[in-house]
């Protein structure tokens, strides 16, 4: 069984180009997906040249019987979150609801799956949605256990 499967279109390297309201100028980064156990648990590394976000990773996995994923989240602030995710028919969702600081973000993976467009919105009171973090992904190498070219 392959609790994962529809994430499978994120394994291996990409590039990104990230802007926030924050920042002055695009910053710079790279991202990893990889499994760390076939098909139930992938690893997201996520990492920003400086003056960019916060570098980061990801744990994706699912319970057998529930819906949507979680991804366990932490980065270099020690900063830890939980997001729930899905992905379907070539729609990237994750979203976390927490009094104060919600967030969720909405990617789009191209028909060739080498390119995905990530808008992110926060909200500090629940129903006001205000610009956070926009990632355009660009893939960099296949991961070679999906059997594509690089």
């Amino acid at each position: 069984m392959n609790a994962l499967r529809e994430f499978e279109v994120l394994l291996g390297s990409w590039t990104t180009v990230g802007t926030h309201p924050a920042l002055t100028a695009p910053a710079h980064g790279s991202s990893s997906f990889e499994w760390l156990v076939e098909g139930s648990l992938l690893a997201w590394h996520f990492d920003w040249q400086p003056p960019g976000p916060p570098s980061a990773v990801g744990v994706l996995g699912r319970d057998d019987a529930s819906e949507p994923c979680v991804l366990l989240y932490g980065d270099e602030r020690g900063v830890a979150r939980i997001y729930q995710a899905s992905l379907e028919s070539g729609v990237w969702r994750m979203w976390r609801d927490s009094p104060g600081f919600s967030q969720r973000m909405t990617g789009t993976i191209s028909a060739d799956g080498n390119s995905i467009e990530v808008r992110g919105e926060l909200s500090r009171d629940g129903s006001t949605w205000e610009p956070d973090l926009t990632v355009a992904y660009t893939r960099a190498t296949w991961d070679s256990a999906r059997g594509d070219a690089g």
